[in-house]
């Protein structure tokens, strides 16, 4: 099946025409003109019967059923146009021929085709046209070739070229509507990575938040616990002792309310609203006011402080640091005593750290449990060791943890460097 200008009507409209047609108001329109080209046809049938001789009513019926096939036009536009052709000697079939050529042109054809039949139908106008107009003398015969010329390519040219315009511009529109689809596919695409960016972004902020939030609060929570156990303990034995504990106490209890607070301050903050989501946006602030390596001796002081024994041991030339580094080396320790606290009450504990060239390696390892001293019973939510890791990965490093050969435990990380 061939399709035209007129099958094509409003885009993205369904298709609701009977048999063939796309549309109704299609069908419609080819019976309609089917109908006049039947009526024409038939009329002109009373001359070609009495031209030929035979009964009016023959020519008449001749004619209307050599009219109706214009119906056909959408359908097989090739057999219209050769019908149109085959009845030209009868002088029959004006709008048969023009509207078929033009269908013919504007269908999907191919062009050589429609190119052989325009020429058939040109060459067969001008030959009835000059043999049924009557010759009288040189100059009549040149005037009547000149008139059959001008007939012949009026009644061709014209719906041959308007059929291709409206071929032309039918592919033109449809190939608008494909690039405007495929835009629209194009921007539906990257709706949702721009989205996928975001719902990434907002998840790797939600595990930094949660990262941070341990860090801040399990450390101090748990010097806390420790010594408010001591404190007990000794609250009768020793009262000095016990208020300089309770002083302890309340020192780690503040600064860890100081640390949340800040961080729930800089959560609080209204951030501003970019125009489009081209980038992870961070929701918490940046690594430039978080711990550093120079606040490791008093990370381990407060350990010490707890009745934890913490041997430090520092190598190499200390040396300024990126700041993820910086506070990721800080956490990693952190964290590693916070387990020894948990996991490995009265246990000894070896903090080593080592400033290489292009990176810097920390090592947390404690020996075996002293059987004296009682757990702490503090929680363990069992993210203490994957967010370290996931922190030291982030970063390129190397991170490494397990049982020693001893009985006890060691947290091992080396990171590069992030100078240059």
């Amino acid at each position: 099946m061939t399709s035209t200008g007129e099958e094509q009507g409003e885009a993205g409209a369904g298709r609701d025409g009977p048999l063939w047609w796309e549309r109704r108001r299609s069908a419609v329109l080819d019976v309609g003109l089917g109908a006049v080209s039947a009526v024409e046809c038939g009329v002109e049938g009373v001359g070609f019967a009495r031209e030929a001789g035979i009964p009016v009513f023959a020519g008449v019926l001749f004619g209307l059923l050599i009219g109706s096939v214009l119906v056909l036009r959408q359908r097989w536009p090739i057999v219209v146009v050769l019908v149109g052709i085959a009845v030209s000697p009868a002088a029959m079939g004006f709008l048969l021929g023009v509207v078929g050529l033009y269908t013919l042109a504007a269908s999907e054809v191919p062009r050589r085709i429609t190119a052989t039949l325009a020429s058939m139908s040109l060459a067969a106008t001008f030959v009835v046209m000059y043999v049924r107009t009557p010759v009288d003398g040189e100059v009549s015969r040149t005037l009547v070739i000149t008139l059959s010329v001008f007939v012949a390519v009026a009644l061709t040219v014209p719906p041959v070229l308007l059929g291709l315009y409206t071929a032309a511009r039918r592919r033109l529109m449809e190939s608008l509507q494909e690039r405007a689809d495929s835009l629209e596919r194009e921007l539906s695409l990257l709706a949702d990575r721009a989205e996928e960016r975001a719902e990434w972004a907002r998840t790797e902020e939600r595990t930094r938040i949660a990262r941070e939030m341990h860090d801040v609060v399990a450390h101090r929570v748990s010097l806390m616990v420790v010594h408010a156990a001591a404190l007990q303990a000794i609250a009768a034995k020793d009262p000095a002792k016990a208020a300089k504990n309770a002083a302890l106490v309340g020192d780690m209890g503040r600064q860890a309310l100081t640390e949340l607070r800040e961080m729930l301050g800089v959560l609080r903050a209204e951030a501003p609203k970019p125009a489009a989501v081209t980038a992870p946006v961070a929701l918490v602030g940046s690594f430039d006011d978080g711990p550093t390596l120079a606040e490791l001796e008093v990370l381990v002081g407060q350990s010490r402080a707890a009745g934890m024994i913490v041997e430090l041991d520092v190598r190499g030339e200390c040396s300024a640091y990126v700041a993820e580094v910086e506070q990721t080396a800080y956490r990693v320790v952190q964290e590693a005593l916070t387990n020894c606290h948990k996991h490995a009450p009265g246990a000894r504990v070896v903090v080593r750290l080592a400033h290489r060239e292009g990176e810097v390696a920390m090592q947390v390892e404690n020996g075996p449990c002293d059987g004296k001293a009682a757990e702490p019973g503090l929680p363990s939510g069992g993210n203490g060791l994957v967010g370290m890791r996931e922190r030291v990965l982030g970063l390129g490093g190397v991170f490494v943890s397990g049982p020693t050969d001893e009985g006890g435990f060691k947290v091992s990380a080396v990171l590069p460097s992030g100078r240059g």
